[in-house]
């Protein structure tokens, strides 16, 4: 194999490599996002039942207002039935009462199944706060995973980017252009081996002379078909 085309081969090497750590850079945040989504609905489900306690311990004081009202109705009510000197007045009073203590014992039965539901909703409260807090230690945990990983990949970047650099002195630059050019239009793969006399980056067969170039090794042989540089496997 001619040395430029070896020395193409390491340096395909190294860009592929470099290819592939930037795909899986770019992977990252949606890693980071998938990572946080799943914190997001023990969030939700934490909110949801912190409103719903909230909510049932507002209906709890209404209904406390609402029956506190009564109780002060009727206590007036009493002191006026007991002030009256007058039979009708004070059977009508009667009355009255009779009709505000039946409201304050259906106040008092809402009261307490009210009150029964707030504490369903603060067990509701309770479990979904323990839920999230478990959940957050998993993420915490991916979190940190993506970005060691993230740390990981960015060193070894650069590794490979500086043995790249140092790879190119032994490159002749004629050859260059034609190899950067192959490695973006061939998703990466701009030298290819030939394998009885087809091209294995395309698998299309060779014109004799083009295998004859490729096994001469004095200069640079293209696939006729997708161009890319060929070598004979050793």
């Amino acid at each position: 194999m001619q040395d430029e085309v070896r020395a193409l081969l390491i340096l395909q090497d190294r860009d592929r490599r470099l290819l592939a750590l930037a795909k899986d850079l770019a992977k990252l945040p949606q890693d980071e996002a998938r990572a946080k989504a799943k914190l997001a609905g023990d969030e939700a489900a934490v909110t949801k039942a912190h409103q719903g306690l909230l909510d049932c311990e507002l209906r709890v004081k209404k209904i406390e207002l609402d029956a506190e009202t009564r109780r002060t109705t009727i206590k007036r009510l009493k002191l006026q039935q007991f002030e009256t000197r007058k039979n009708e007045e004070f059977v009508a009073l009667g009355h009255e009462i009779t009709r505000y203590e039946k409201d304050l014992d259906e106040f008092e039965t809402r009261e307490l199944e009210a009150m029964e539901e707030v504490e369903e909703f603060r067990k509701a409260h309770k479990a979904a706060e323990a839920a999230r807090t478990v959940t957050r230690k998993l993420v915490e945990e991916d979190l940190a995973t993506v970005a060691q990983r993230h740390a990981r990949m960015q060193t070894e970047q650069s590794e490979v980017t500086a043995e790249r650099e140092k790879l190119l002195a032994s490159v002749p630059e004629s050859v260059l252009p034609l190899y950067n050019r192959l490695m973006k239009t061939k998703d990466g793969l701009a030298i290819a081996p030939m394998r009885d006399g087809k091209c294995e980056g395309c698998h299309m067969k060779l014109i004799a002379s083009t295998v004859m170039k490729v096994h001469s090794g004095r200069e640079i042989a293209q696939c006729e078909d997708c161009g890319r540089i060929l070598y004979a496997e050793d």
